[in-house]
């Protein structure tokens, strides 16, 4: 399958060529690209060796603990037939989960063996490391990879002069019209069948979207026969029903009773947890944001669920594609629910790739009625709230009423108008907020 640049190719080569490097984790949900990046970052080295620890179960025991990093690759070299050498060499220790006693060993590669570039991934990673919460603290780095944003979509499928466009407007300088209407119809797309590499590779291969839906068939498949391996003493249909739950509920606060009024709230709490340790599901925590940083004051007991990726959401609901794809406002297609997984999926890839992004929203219940913040984040160093709306117009009581409470001079909103400003509320086209957030100096 043809590579697509992904953002995290920079940090990777940056990795590669550090004098103070560490052996790297790079880590993230299934299929979401991890070891096709790690080989693209091979074609810059000399060698490139890449072993899968699931499938070679005989080597498993070259990470005995009496064994040197040295003696592991010569060991390593000789039963790959591939020479390891310190300098020259791209080592990739793929399905690392598989061998426990190779994930104690990283620590001492950095340790013993510094001038070896070793990148480790796993599909089932982040179970691993849940039993082994100290085992490289300031000895590994980790980088953290997602699906395709829109901002590689629009690369992958030659949109580079679009995108270039929506790079150079602003809230005073908004897209010409013909501009912004061509950048929703690729957004639509993008939206329809989400940025799981696969899927992109079909949709570049022969725009057929129809395709694109059978891909993800198979990878929401594949995702549930992995439900199995996850955790053992929880049931895999259980956590089918939490991922299900997850996707109908669209908005607002996660309501356990909606999964099962039979089951008690902690067993499905262990099995909605199982799914964000997968990757598969964001947690998006409510905070009072009366300053920062915004995780000092959160309300866990508060919390909304958001899917990974659009496309899968909208396999899993099962969505009119053809109602989809005309609609002019998306609040009569689940709710807008698309658009605020959308958005709270493209924060999370405009995050830094070298820390675990963290969604925050806010929200008030009292006797004057409810009020609620999609998400709020942090922007040039201040509070910022970004109000998702999934057509071009709606009111923003709550917008308002949060930046009076709060005391702050700026608020977005996020939704399928062009850029714009209405005095403190600045408006964001869906399609430019992971760029926007990317960009601190955008004015």
């Amino acid at each position: 399958m043809k590579y697509f640049k992904r953002n995290i190719d920079s940090a990777l080569l940056d990795w590669a060529k550090s004098t103070d490097r560490k052996p790297l984790l790079l880590r993230g949900a299934r299929q979401v690209g991890k070891t096709s990046a790690v080989r693209h970052l091979g074609e810059s080295f000399e060698n490139f060796v890449e072993i899968d620890l699931n499938e070679r179960t005989d080597l498993h025991s070259l990470f005995a603990p009496q064994l040197s990093p040295q003696q592991i690759c010569d060991g390593l070299s000789i039963a790959v037939g591939k020479k390891i050498t310190p300098g020259t060499t791209l080592l990739l220790l793929d399905e690392i989960q598989a061998c426990p006693e190779a994930i104690n060993k990283l620590r001492y590669f950095y340790e013993k063996f510094p001038e070896l570039h070793l990148v480790a991934t796993g599909s089932l990673l982040e179970f691993a490391l849940e039993n082994l919460p100290s085992f490289g603290v300031g000895r590994i780095e980790s980088l953290y990879m997602y699906p395709f944003s829109f901002e590689e979509f629009a690369a992958a499928t030659n949109n580079d002069l679009l995108f270039d466009a929506i790079k150079t407007a602003s809230f005073q300088n908004p897209l010409l019209p013909v501009i912004h209407e061509q950048a929703l119809d690729l957004f639509k797309i993008f939206l329809s069948i989400g940025g799981m590499p696969e899927v992109v590779a079909t949709y570049v291969k022969n725009k057929n979207l129809f395709d694109c839906q059978k891909v993800l068939n198979t990878l929401i498949n594949s995702y549930k026969t992995d439900f199995v391996k996850y955790r053992k003493r929880i049931d895999p249909t259980l956590i089918n029903d939490v991922w299900m739950s997850v996707a109908e509920q669209g908005q607002g606060k996660f309501v356990y009773s909606l999964v099962s009024r039979e089951l008690r709230s902690e067993t499905i709490r262990q099995a909605l947890q199982t799914l964000v340790l997968a990757g598969l599901v964001y947690p998006v925590v409510h905070s009072s944001s009366n300053g920062l940083p915004l995780g000092a004051e959160v309300n866990r007991k508060y919390s909304r669920m958001i899917l990974l990726d659009t496309g899968i959401m909208q396999r899993l609901l099962n969505l009119n594609l053809t109602e989809f794809l005309l609609a002019k406002d998306f609040s009569t297609i689940n709710k807008g629910a698309l658009a605020e997984v959308f958005v709270g999926t493209e924060l999370i890839k405009s995050a830094p790739f070298d820390s675990q992004a963290e969604l925050y929203c806010w929200h008030r219940e009292d006797k004057t009625g409810n009020a609620e913040i999609d998400y709020v984040t942090e922007f040039e160093g201040k509070v910022l709230p970004i109000e998702v709306k999934s057509g071009s117009r709606g009111a923003m009581q709550s917008l308002r009423l949060f930046l009076t409470q709060k005391k702050l001079s700026q608020g977005w909103r996020v939704s399928l108008e062009n850029f714009s400003q209405y005095g403190d509320i600045s408006v964001v086209p869906l399609y430019a907020i992971g760029w926007t957030m990317k960009k601190s100096s955008f004015k």
